[in-house]
């Protein structure tokens, strides 16, 4: 297995393994000043990597390859390595938690505590379907 810092190449490499999808401009061309690359996450979270044009076999400092592993593409060394060499792809985070189906949302026990005045533990003993009709019932009263 391999280890170090990769090259710009390697690291293209890498995103086309792993189908990242490369960032278009406005106009839908690719941006010029860096390759630039997306992965979209199951959890919500969008990675972002951004490659020094041209992509050549010149190779990263080890601080600044430290860096691009840890914030761009979250993986660990030897999850990059392994992905090259063997086409494994690396695990990252797990998928979020599915919120279940008659949770409240945020916004509506946020209006319920501070604007119609409920308090925490009442809010959090609704269901959705009350908090619903509790904060019509608030709005439906004259000002």
């Amino acid at each position: 297995m391999t280890s170090g810092p990769a090259s710009r190449r390697q690291h293209v490499r890498f995103c086309q393994i792993e189908r990242w999808a490369e960032v278009r401009n406005a106009r839908g061309k690719p941006v010029r000043h860096h390759l630039t690359f997306e992965l979209p996450l199951p959890s919500g979270k969008i990675l972002r990597t951004r490659i020094s044009r041209p992509a050549n076999t010149e190779v990263y400092g080890s601080s600044l390859w430290s860096t691009i592993l840890e914030a761009q593409l979250c993986v660990t060394e030897a999850g990059f390595w392994v992905c090259l060499d063997k086409g494994t792809l690396p695990t990252r985070e797990a998928p979020a938690a599915q919120v279940p189906a008659g949770a409240i949302p945020a916004g509506l026990a946020y209006q319920l505590i501070h604007t119609v005045g409920l308090f925490d533990a009442e809010v959090a003993s609704m269901s959705r379907v009350e908090a619903i009709a509790r904060m019509n019932a608030f709005w439906s009263l004259p000002s």
